[in-house]
């Protein structure tokens, strides 16, 4: 059975080019919540024809704690933090909320231990 990694998961190359500043983010929302600007075009370039980019990811021990199951952006950003053993180690602690707004405005927050 072979699939094209690049169907099944379209905005994983653009998410792991920023993987060192979702890392850098998540480490820093231990202190206050974190934002970050991301390209827009990168991910239209991705898939021109998605209309929502936005969306809420909240994720506590490698597993979405929310239905993100219609938001392959979101799923796409879970399969990249999931290869990162830092990412793993943070969310193995501590539950975390990324938002992407339609300004492509990633905002990352801790929370303390499940929410």
């Amino acid at each position: 059975m072979s699939f094209n990694l690049a169907e099944s998961k379209p905005y994983a190359p653009v998410w792991n080019k920023y993987r060192p500043a979702l890392l850098k983010l998540m480490v820093e929302s231990a202190n206050e919540p974190q934002e970050y600007k991301l390209y827009s075009h990168e991910f239209k370039a991705m898939n021109p024809k998605e209309k929502g980019f936005s969306f809420t990811l909240q994720v506590f021990q490698g597993k979405a704690l929310n239905n993100i199951r219609k938001s392959p952006i979101a799923q796409d950003l879970l399969g990249i933090l999931e290869q990162s053993k830092k990412a793993s180690e943070l969310m193995s602690v501590n539950s975390y909320e990324f938002t992407l707004d339609k300004q492509f405005v990633l905002r990352v927050i801790k929370k303390e231990g499940e929410s």
